[in-house]
């Protein structure tokens, strides 16, 4: 191992972890899928200063994209929707999705697919509500994707996205293991990838969590394919492509202490919480 790895170990037992869903089902606590539907609440208070619950689901046609194992879109089917449809590029969460559908008796409102959100198979001006919750800094075609989303939304219908931005203190998605804020900032992509094997190789599910997180280019280096380092720069960007105005906008800081700094163009990117947008469709 090389000495930046050593260096980034031995400086992360200095930092508590956060709680994370991969350490709480490791633990026996509750799966990832119980602990997504018992946070569904949070993601829905990032837009109700602009629609209710019932704005935004009761009786609609909804798309929930890059959903996990389903447990928010199941939270999200408890206000009514006439049906809900959870896709995820990852095969096997359409199989948990429906499983947790039918153990919370919401199987007949609330569906799971396995799907890419850059080339969906749904017919055009399906859906009355699409959501992208924690997707945007995920998906390999932001801009391809957004495309999809205004074709299977109907006219009138809400796009709601909401983000951590990439240089967010835990932006590089490796919380399970890496408790130090802001490594992205100090490390290399190849040192952090090192330092994660080394921490997670030797759990009950670390060969999954590699599995999940790294690729290999066709010249056989490794990357973080899990995470497309979305920063508000670059969202701000693909915006300009997008043919429909953002009908409401906010940047949630990390605290309130930092609310001023978050504003500033030299630190925004590195205190704010959370990007948070609507769409309507014309």
């Amino acid at each position: 191992m090389s000495f930046s790895s050593s260096l980034l170990i031995a400086l992360n037992k200095m930092f508590p972890l956060p709680v994370h869903p991969f350490n709480l089902a490791n633990d026996g606590k509750m799966s990832y899928t119980e602990w997504q539907f018992r946070k569904g609440d949070q993601t829905i208070q990032f837009f109700l200063p602009f629609h209710s619950q019932e704005e935004m689901f009761k009786n609609k046609t909804v798309l929930d994209i890059g959903c996990g194992g389903g447990g928010k879109t199941c939270y999200y089917a408890t206000f009514g929707p006439e049906k809900i449809i959870g896709i995820d590029i990852v095969p096997h969460y359409a199989e948990e999705g429906n499983a947790f559908a039918r153990e919370k008796g919401l199987d007949h409102i609330a569906s799971f697919m396995t799907g890419d959100a850059s080339k969906m198979l749904f017919e055009d001006e399906t859906f009355d509500t699409i959501i992208m919750n924690d997707a945007m800094e995920h998906v390999d075609n932001p801009e391809k994707t957004l495309e999809e989303c205004f074709r299977v939304l109907k006219k009138g219908g809400h796009l709601y996205i909401n983000f951590p931005p990439y240089y967010h203190p835990y932006g590089a998605h490796l919380s399970d293991a890496i408790g130090f804020p802001w490594v992205h900032s100090f490390f290399s992509e190849q040192t952090l990838i090192d330092a994660y094997r080394k921490l997670v190789q030797d759990l009950p599910d670390g060969k999954d969590r590699l599995g999940f997180r790294i690729s290999k280019r066709p010249d056989g280096s490794e990357y973080f394919s899990y995470i497309n380092h979305m920063t508000i720069r670059r969202f701000r960007n693909i915006q300009k492509g997008v043919h429909y105005p953002a009908v409401y906008q906010k940047e949630i800081p990390l605290r309130n202490v930092v609310a001023n700094l978050a504003k500033t163009s030299l630190f925004r990117e590195y205190f704010v919480k959370m990007v948070v947008c609507v769409y309507q469709k014309k």
